[in-house]
């Protein structure tokens, strides 16, 4: 069961199903609230809270409108595991007081419009369609608050939401009619094959800057030995033309 490894530790198994011998992260956090949160953890808890707003109801939905089973079942899949995610994430706003939105956003709230216009015709291609073009977009926010952030609690919910939103995209792939043409491509890499994207290119840059890329090693420190280097080796060369 998906949601079973989000509460429990569990040992490297099946991770979708079908394919063995793929790692499910252990549930290793001892999340206390503990480390600073910044502007963008707190947009991230309210993200996830916006997302559950909008994706429950359009879950319903699915199972009320939609004549294919396999679309039943995404959306009552959905629904019921933004339910929990849901609640773990008012959890982690409680502990950390951020205040928490009470209804979807207006893009939200558009999308869910659109469902409850839609015909049993129309209904399935645009209900995967919206919930898969919001999965991929917050997809790389989620990677980006997991690996920076401060704060234990954070870091954990970002791991959970990690999970949820991988199940979810393969839970819509799974239906056979994602528009794929119709998703945003990634942005072209400035510096094809140099590794993976810093979280904070300017902060790499000038720590890159002031070390002359030598790790651990500050500029100042290196011109200083250079000059010291520099002064004994003219001392020297003096002392061999005075003995001459």
């Amino acid at each position: 069961m998906v949601l079973t490894f989000l509460l429990a530790p569990v040992s490297p198994a099946r991770a979708d199903g079908n394919v063995p011998g793929i790692p499910v992260p252990q549930n290793s956090f001892n999340a206390k609230g503990a480390g600073s949160v910044s502007p963008a953890d707190r947009d991230f808890v309210i993200k996830v809270r916006l997302a559950g707003l909008w994706e429950i109801p359009a879950g319903n939905m699915a199972q009320e409108k939609s004549d294919d089973p396999k679309v039943v079942n995404i959306g009552k899949s959905i629904a019921a595991q933004h339910v929990l995610l849901d609640k773990l994430d008012r959890d982690v706003a409680k502990k950390l007081n951020i205040e928490l939105p009470g209804q979807p956003n207006a893009d939200q709230q558009f999308w869910l419009s659109e469902m409850r216009n839609a015909n049993a015709t129309t209904f399935d291609q645009i209900f995967i369609d919206r919930l898969r073009a919001a999965h991929g977009k917050i997809f790389p926010a989620i990677a980006t608050i997991r690996a920076s952030t401060r704060n234990d609690s954070v870091r954990q919910l970002a791991q959970q939401t990690n999970q949820f939103v991988m199940t979810h995209m393969t839970l819509l792939e799974s239906s056979g009619i994602v528009d794929y043409g119709a998703l945003p491509t990634a942005a072209a890499p400035t510096t094809p094959g140099s590794g993976p994207v810093p979280v904070d290119g300017q902060m790499i840059a000038a720590a890159h800057s002031s070390t002359g890329g030598i790790p651990g090693v500050n500029t100042t420190v290196i011109l200083l030995v250079l000059a010291a280097a520099l002064v004994a080796g003219v001392i020297t060369t003096m002392r061999i033309f005075r003995a001459r």
